[in-house]
């Protein structure tokens, strides 16, 4: 590139002595090797972009070519105005300008780049190379690093020092994370949280608390989880970092298996009684059939013979409402074969009553 403007420089001066059609020759040219980039990116690159399966090349084609075009552009100005030869001040202020438009144009094609990119990875079949939640944090991060760099070459752009400025924003952050240490502390549980992914949204989890439900959002600063009673619930990172988790939809299968009680009395047929429970699990629909259900002799209770029946089911959300439906048939499908559910029962003895009249 400095060759380049070497060349320009040059090829200006062989044109005469006069400065400003020197100056106008400058801009000239950089605007038309601006078009020569235009068309190259747009028209080469852009007809093999087009040849491929995937929309991202596309969209970066379209994005790229008319920065890189403006880029030339300003920067053909910015030489001619130092060709004409005009007051210093002028000079600063009008090179100043236009260092802050391309800033601004590059800034909003970085943003515009970063949205394309958060997208492709949203897009992408392999969600196992980043998770749901990292897209957010790496998006918000890297919004956060493009403001920086903006507000340094604007500073750079103006001849601000920008020493003194980094010192007090040292200053600054270093107070600001005393008055927020428990903002800060849920920001850093929430960046452990999408980096160890213990849940992930659409999970079925359980906190250390008692409240249970699906997870609808993983933010920075807090986790929002969904109740059986679609009641939501704003849980701070922090809380849940330093807290026991159960993610009933956690592990390689997102299935989760209920457990139903049975009691019967004793001298009942197990071998019937086996029989009926695989039964009534066979006829649920939302039990799965892969594991299969099955019956488990358990204990002989105080009073019953203690069965186990274990089905499968194919969201953690659905146990409630399965559990229900399996407590009816079970109880039907018992009745209906004169299986006797026992109940507690205690036997008082008197062994003497007070004499009438007697205090």
């Amino acid at each position: 590139m400095t060759e380049l403007v070497a060349r320009i420089q040059q090829l200006a001066e062989l044109i005469g002595p006069n400065a400003y059609l020197q100056a106008t020759i400058i801009a000239a040219a950089f605007i038309v090797v601006g078009k020569i980039a235009d068309w190259t990116i747009s028209g080469i690159i852009g007809r093999f972009a087009r040849r491929s399966s995937n929309e991202f090349d596309d969209d970066l084609v379209k994005l790229v070519h008319r920065p890189v075009f403006l880029s030339f552009v300003l920067l053909g100005l910015s030489l001619a105005t130092r060709r004409i030869g005009i007051a210093d001040a002028a000079t600063f202020i009008t090179i100043g300008v236009l260092k802050t438009i391309a800033i601004f144009v590059w800034y909003n094609t970085l943003m515009r780049l970063m949205a394309l990119v958060v997208t492709a990875f949203s897009r992408a079949r392999n969600r196992q190379i980043v998770q749901s939640g990292m897209l957010s944090l790496l998006h918000n991060v890297m919004k956060i690093v493009v403001v920086a760099l903006t507000g340094y070459f604007l500073f750079l752009a103006w001849n601000i020092d920008a020493t003194a400025w980094l010192a007090s924003a040292g200053i600054v952050g270093l107070a600001l994370s005393f008055a927020a240490k428990d903002t800060l502390s849920n920001l850093f549980a929430g960046v452990s949280i999408v980096m160890d992914a213990p849940y992930k949204a659409g999970d079925f989890i359980i906190l250390d608390s008692g409240e249970r439900g699906v997870v609808t959002d993983i933010g920075l600063r807090s986790t929002r989880i969904l109740t059986r009673d679609d009641v939501e619930i704003t849980v701070p990172n922090g809380i849940i970092g330093n807290g026991k988790i159960i993610n009933e939809a956690g592990g390689p299968p997102s299935q989760h298996r209920i457990r139903v009680a049975v009691g019967v009395a004793y001298g009942s047929d197990i071998d019937q009684v086996i029989e009926v429970l695989g039964n009534v699990a066979e006829e649920i629909p939302e039990i799965l059939d892969n594991p299969k259900p099955r019956v488990r002799f358990r204990v002989f209770g105080a009073s019953s013979l203690d069965f186990e029946l274990l089905g499968w089911i194919a969201k953690p959300i659905d146990r409630g409402r399965v559990t229900h439906e399996l407590n009816c048939a079970v109880y039907k499908a018992l009745n209906n074969n004169n299986i006797e559910i026992p109940f507690p029962q205690r036997d008082l003895h008197v062994r003497s009553m007070p004499a009438v009249g007697d205090d």
